[in-house]
């Protein structure tokens, strides 16, 4: 006996989300351009003031306009329906650009790095008035860029992946406008690649969390708070469960989790196949935010049982 079950959103719960999207977009529109003119802002900074710290952050400006491109696109993607050769539509475009844009993170990251340990060895004077202003006009863009995304999506990796380019260029802004009044008042230029050390290693760090958890997804590993041996425990707790076995969790993307399994009934229930079906669904929900299930109930424990997962080889 199978069942496919997953939440069918009514009429107007689609429209809301499509509706959602449309306004998610726009948002990006926006971050998109402000970043780009801050970036434009700190290269010509950069390049006149001598600042490392400044170009740095240019530089990690430039990214952070490729990588709202992207997450621009993958919101976009994630509007289309599913297609007979792609299934389940565009959903893991999401995952696949905070893939792209932790990775690249590291790569600017280590590209800071070794340009901040160049500059430390042999410091340069910087033009600081200009460097400072730019400075504080960056902060400013990339304040209203926050402002304007804040509350977007924190369960979307893709948004997060985003916003956390945006978090490191807002640190990044405030690095280089106390490292502008360290110098004018200290004359001390060495400062300048410090900060620029340390605006690598916030961006580094946010970049390994997010890039962790796209590969994390991608392998199709199971929700960090649904591993197999937990959901199958509790589902044995049901009265109508007799065992579980053939079981798959997956994440589609950040927020949308998927199960399949076989379901060994206990012969002395009296509850019929759908108020079970519906039971075990409620608890998945519940209990794990699982939200999208195929489910085959079984009588007579198939070939598979005693196996909770099943190891598929390849040919």
């Amino acid at each position: 006996m199978h069942n496919h079950s997953h939440d069918h959103h009514p009429h107007h719960g689609e429209v809301h989300e499509h509706s959602h999207q449309t306004h998610l977009q726009k948002k990006f529109k926006f971050a998109v351009f402000v970043t780009f003119f801050v970036f434009l802002g700190e290269l010509i900074g950069g390049i006149w003031s001598g600042s490392l710290a400044l170009l740095s952050d240019a530089a990690h400006v430039m990214s952070d306009v490729f990588s709202l491109l992207i997450s621009w696109l993958a919101i976009y993607l994630s509007t289309r329906p599913a297609t007979s050769s792609r299934t389940y539509g565009y959903h893991r475009a999401e995952v696949f650009a905070a893939f792209v844009n932790g990775v690249s993170l590291i790569g600017i990251s280590g590209w800071i790095f070794y340009a901040a340990y160049q500059r430390y060895m042999s410091p340069t004077e910087i033009k600081v008035t200009g460097m400072f202003i730019v400075a504080c006009l960056g902060f400013v863009g990339n304040l209203l860029i926050l402002w304007k995304l804040h509350g977007a999506g924190h369960d979307n990796l893709n948004v997060r992946s985003a916003m956390l380019h945006v978090i490191g260029d807002t640190l990044s802004s405030v690095a280089v406008v106390v490292g502008g009044a360290i110098i004018f008042w200290t004359g001390w230029y060495p400062i300048d690649a410090l900060l620029s050390f340390l605006i690598g290693g916030i961006i580094l760090f946010g970049a390994v969390n997010v890039t962790r958890e796209a590969v994390h997804i991608l392998l199709e590993n199971s929700p960090r708070n649904a591993d197999a041996h937990t959901v199958a425990t509790h589902l044995r707790g049901l009265a109508a469960v007799k065992d579980i076995h053939d079981m798959h969790i997956w994440s589609l993307c950040s927020n949308y989790s998927a199960l399949s399994a076989h379901v060994v009934v206990d012969e002395n229930t009296t509850l019929t196949p759908d108020r079970i079906l519906e039971q075990i669904n409620a608890e998945l929900q519940t209990h794990f935010g699982i939200n999208h299930t195929t489910l085959q109930l079984e009588e007579v424990a198939c070939a598979q049982a005693g196996n909770l997962l099943c190891n598929a080889q390849h040919s």
